[in-house]
């Protein structure tokens, strides 16, 4: 499974206002190298994609609409959360 942008594997969000730990609006800003497969008449797919930066603008809880009182804690079996 893939981490959300701008958490670490073994990272997740709280929001400290509502206690929700599974539903967030996040807006970022992703640079990505995309290799297209492209065919005779201009139609393509993407082979391969590489994620190079992605720098997190905003987290808003879904539920409470807080975004003042987010934080990052450990995941369940993941790693302690930097302080």
């Amino acid at each position: 499974m893939e981490s959300p942008p701008g958490l670490d594997p073994g990272r997740r969000w709280r929001c400290g206002a509502c206690g929700n730990l599974t539903r967030f609006d996040v807006e970022s800003i992703e640079r990505v190298r995309r290799f297209w497969h492209l065919d005779l008449s201009g139609g393509g797919t993407v082979d391969a994609e590489e994620r190079l930066e992605v720098t997190v603008g905003s987290v808003t809880c879904r539920w409470c609409g807080g975004s003042d009182a987010i934080e990052v804690v450990p995941a369940p079996g993941g790693a302690e959360a930097a302080p």
